[in-house]
């Protein structure tokens, strides 16, 4: 297979995203047990354009073969190889990271680092992967050219924005635009729940101001609209609102809201309960393709990384002031001599 210009820009895209040396996408040849390099980009100009990849054989086969991703942060070249440089340049790669695209083959990536990647970096690679993947499959590889690049972008600014914003309410606002632009929606919100099977939800931001201006959130009732919906049910909907269906009432009966057609709600499942739901809309039908639908899971896999990581801060914050710290250098510690708080405070 010759890589063609959508392809090198989507693992363009891949590449920036974790800082990597090269991005290599091998899918399954037509006859035979081989994977053929459909694509890649790398800093340097030593890939093997025409490299085929066995079962087995090395790292990328191993990822073939077993249907497994797989995280290599050093990488020693006397235990396997890689298989898609050439001129000796495989020698210099110190990480690698690489995932199988459900649809059959893998995208990989590498570093000329030690320890570049990290286990959060390889499930997003997964997301890309399974990007990748639907657009195959509802389209074919002729379409890769059409909205699979401008995904790869945004995914790519989504996940700056993780790393460049550590205040929520800014990092909510920058998102929800994000999302609201990469998907042409009209519109995009968060609403969250203070628990698990709450009584009520709030709306905590949205892309555009039609409901918080001047307010901090506003909270409505589980029964409320197919958001509250969500929340009791914990499954997504997508309604594209074609064939004259009526419009969708997103948060229930709201003064001063649009007629919505088309309408998109994930749930965010943060520690394992559904504590939030992403909301897109829009005032006209709308075709929901399987890349868009690829696109708006993986965002939400995004919001929920954030999530889980304030909620992780937060907890640290406050066990925190209620740790023993010792002051007198290093000590063993044996639970059962160990002082009580109200031993402490006599």
């Amino acid at each position: 297979m010759i890589t063609n210009a959508s392809d090198k820009q989507a693992l363009a895209i891949v590449c920036s995203v974790f800082d990597a040396y090269s991005s290599v996408l091998f899918l399954p040849e037509e006859k035979g047990e081989e994977c053929a390099l459909a694509a890649a980009f790398s800093l340097g100009d030593n890939i093997a354009r025409d490299a085929t990849i066995q079962h087995g054989k090395g790292l990328v086969g191993w990822i073939l073969r077993n249907r497994q991703p797989l995280l290599v942060p050093n990488f020693d070249q006397r235990q396997s190889h890689l298989g898609y440089y050439r001129n000796d340049e495989e020698a210099n790669i110190k990480a690698f990271m690489g995932c199988p695209v459900p649809t059959g083959g893998a995208l990989c990536v590498d570093s000329k680092r030690q320890y570049s990647f990290s286990d959060k970096d390889h499930k997003i690679l997964q997301m890309f992967a399974e990007l990748i993947a639907r657009q195959q499959a509802s389209a074919g590889r002729e379409t890769l050219a059409g909205d699979i690049p401008r995904y790869f972008a945004q995914l790519g600014i989504i996940q700056d924005l993780r790393f460049r914003h550590k205040r929520w309410p800014v990092f909510l606002q920058n998102f929800l635009r994000t999302v609201a632009d990469a998907t042409e929606f009209d519109y995009c919100a968060f609403a969250s729940t203070a628990a698990s099977g709450g009584e009520a939800y709030t709306i905590e931001g949205e892309s555009a101001r039609l409901l918080l201006d001047g307010r901090d959130g506003l909270t409505i009732p589980t029964s409320s609209g197919i958001a509250g919906w969500v929340f009791r049910n914990e499954q997504p909907v997508f309604s594209e609102g074609a064939g004259g269906a009526p419009a969708a009432a997103l948060f229930g009966k709201l003064p001063d809201m649009p007629q919505f057609q088309a309408v998109i709600c994930l749930p965010v499942v943060i520690n394992k309960s559904t504590r939030g739901v992403l909301c897109l809309a829009h005032t006209n039908p709308r075709d929901m393709d399987e890349a868009l639908r690829s696109f708006v899971r993986q965002s939400v896999d995004h919001l929920a990384l954030f999530l889980e990581n304030l909620y992780l801060k937060n907890r640290l914050r406050n066990m925190l002031p209620q740790a023993i710290v010792h002051r007198k250098g290093p000590r063993a510690y044996d639970p059962d001599k160990a002082p009580t708080r109200a031993a402490e405070e006599e």
